[in-house]
């Protein structure tokens, strides 16, 4: 019995000692610095530090200095660093149910990404915190448009161009070649010099984005119909996240999705604002006929198949079409 309380105490004074370091979050994104999107990083650095009096201090590391959100997670998982702020792309890494974003034209309105989302949450949450990684707060960050050298309108028009894929997203690559389109797979680290170069003469991507990193001056012009939706989230390894104190997790993460739900208000309303900017400096807005939508939607209804168990996994595509009768009855 002594032997058994002497163990307790030892037990507990190691937590303690582990609970009393300070704790140092090294958090990369390709956010460029003094972005909006890097500015909640900042602001949620703060905070974390007030809420625990100390104890957590979050070092940034932005604008893909560590690598693409591939590499982010890769680091993660060998404790190089310990937190990210990443895309769709990075959470399909660790969370395959977060491929239901990758649905082209599935979402046409906030409401709809509400709904799949809520829908989605258990999924998305528990399976990301199953496997090592914590999400402090999920935001969208926008909806996805085609940035072309050369307008686009139909599905035909894009074929003509070399897309931008994300580096090491081999299913994405082997669909679109399939559908007789030209992928061409690279870091979003560079895509800029790719547009520059002619290696890629399209891109898929948010326009607060391609404002920030200047895009738009090559990619000049814009397909005004949206592709898809961009989510994403900040996530802590869950090796570090057990050594932060349960008082001080319960606050780090109500001010985690204070921030970002504050965030996400104001992106929504952003992106508009970041178009007009670009047309003022040169960015030609393209608005497709009901006959071109109509193409794409066709296309997209051809594709939806070979979607499954590729771009998008198979039971997160089969939970994504039960959530889309539901919104389409709505």
């Amino acid at each position: 019995m002594k032997k058994y309380l002497i163990s307790i105490i030892i037990v507990c004074a190691f937590t303690q000692l582990l609970w009393a370091k300070k704790i140092i979050i090294k958090m990369a994104t390709l956010a460029p610095e003094g972005t909006d999107w890097h500015g909640i990083l900042v602001e949620m650095g703060q905070a974390w530090t007030d809420a625990t009096d100390g104890e957590v201090r979050l070092r940034i590391y932005p604008g893909g200095v560590v690598g693409d959100e591939r590499d982010m997670i890769r680091k993660m998982r060998i404790g190089q660093i310990q937190g990210a702020a990443i895309s769709t792309e990075g959470m399909t890494e660790i969370n395959p149910y977060f491929t239901t974003f990758f649905m082209p034209l599935m979402y046409q309105s906030y409401d709809d990404v509400d709904f799949v989302r809520e829908k989605l949450s258990h999924e998305l949450l528990s399976e990301t915190e199953e496997n090592g990684f914590k999400i402090m707060t999920m935001v969208d960050v926008g909806w996805a448009y085609w940035f072309s050298t050369e307008p686009i309108y139909t599905p035909e028009d894009l074929k003509k161009t070399k897309l931008f894929i994300w580096a090491g997203d081999y299913k994405s690559a082997q669909l679109y070649e399939k559908n007789g389109y030209h992928p061409v797979p690279l870091a979003m680290t560079d895509v800029l010099s790719a547009l520059q170069t002619g290696l890629i003469t399209s891109i898929g991507f948010n326009p607060m984005y391609a404002l920030a990193q200047q895009l738009f001056g090559i990619a000049d012009n814009m397909l005004d119909m949206k592709w898809g939706n961009l989510t994403a989230a900040v996530i802590i390894d869950m090796k570090t996240w057990r050594r932060i104190k349960p008082k001080h997790q319960e606050a780090m993460l109500t001010a985690s999705k204070k921030i970002g739900n504050r965030f996400q208000s104001k992106n929504r309303h952003e992106s508009d604002k970041a178009v007009d900017v670009m047309k003022q400096h040169g960015l030609t807005v393209n608005t497709p006929t009901t006959e071109q939508v109509d193409a794409w939607k066709n296309l997209i209804e051809g594709m939806a198949p070979d979607f499954r168990g590729t771009v998008i996994d198979e039971k997160a595509f089969d939970r994504l079409m039960e959530i889309k009768k539901e919104m389409d009855s709505r």
